[in-house]
């Protein structure tokens, strides 16, 4: 308990200090700001040698017979860069209106939204989505469609840290569901006929997922959306967010996941991976390769 409490107080000591630096970062003129974002992108590659070491895993994983160690690492330190350019879209996000960020999104992928609406009668649709380009702004972007939108999140473990990171994600309105009692309130959203975002591209738990492929390699992944939208005749409409080279963010929605109608559950989560996956080819440096995605393995594999 007294190590928990040390731990807060620092946290909020930490916060109180950052708060200063992250009003300025989010002040900084667009170009200046990305480019100090690349730096402290940077500065996190040379630092976290544990998460540059998983990175480097991930990535040779997926790209391994594709490029050569030296592309690799330059990819690795390419995507440090994009979150740290994340981390100053926060700050801008956090300290400024929010129509300074939101003005700077495109939606592509009209008509897929429109076979979503159409195929869920009312009934409410679940979005797809993962950890790539700026996934805070995704959700954020919601406030320019007539689309209510709710996502299921999992709480920050620093109590300080989430509840600023839970201030910043409420702006725009957005409904948060914990992802620790995550069902009942996710069919209740679809109840209400609203979008329900979940992110399905961190590995699970071997109780929680089932094993399907993702760049050719099995990863552990929930098995959540596939039971509920089967459960509840809900679409899932895939929906990334990438970042383009003019600085603006583009959000693109994909066709609607065919749902099987032998009722696979693997086959269904194997098709959202393979979206996931296509979204990512389209830009690799901007999804978080920092995570450890393959840590859950099969039984086989892992013996």
């Amino acid at each position: 308990m007294k190590e928990r409490r040390r731990g807060s107080v620092l946290a909020a000591v930490a916060v109180g200090l950052l708060l200063p630096v992250a009003w300025l970062l989010g002040h900084l003129p667009t170009r200046l700001g990305l480019w100090v974002g690349r730096r402290i992108g940077d500065l996190i590659w040379l630092v976290l040698p544990r998460r540059r070491a998983v990175t480097l895993e991930n990535l040779t994983r997926a790209f391994g017979r594709e490029q050569s160690g030296a592309q690799l690492r330059q990819l690795g330190r390419r995507s440090f860069e994009h979150v740290g350019m994340n981390i100053v879209e926060g700050c801008v996000y956090f300290f400024r209106p929010t129509s300074v960020l939101l003005s700077r999104i495109d939606f592509v992928g009209h008509e897929h939204a429109e076979a979503a609406v159409a195929a869920a009668r009312g009934k409410g649709i679940l979005i797809l989505g993962a950890h790539y380009g700026n996934w805070e702004l995704l959700a954020a972007s919601h406030a320019l469609s007539i689309f209510p939108l709710s996502v299921v999140v999992r709480p920050l473990d620093h109590p300080v840290m989430d509840r600023l990171v839970d201030r910043f994600r409420r702006r725009s309105g957005v409904e948060l569901i914990g992802k620790r009692r995550a069902l009942g309130e996710i069919l209740d959203a679809l109840g209400r006929g609203r979008m329900v975002g979940i992110m399905l591209d961190q590995n699970a738990s071997r109780v929680e997922g089932v094993f399907a492929p993702f760049f050719g390699v099995p990863a552990s992944t929930s098995r959540g959306l596939a039971l509920i939208s089967m459960r509840t005749g809900a679409p899932v409409l895939p929906i990334f967010i990438r970042r383009m080279e003019d600085g603006r963010h583009r959000v693109e929605a994909d066709p609607v996941v065919d749902t099987p109608a032998d009722g696979d559950v693997v086959a269904y989560t194997a098709a959202f991976n393979r979206c996931i996956e296509r979204a990512i080819r389209r830009a690799p440096e901007q999804w978080f390769w920092m995570h450890n995605r393959w840590k859950t393995r099969p039984e086989a594999e892992a013996g």
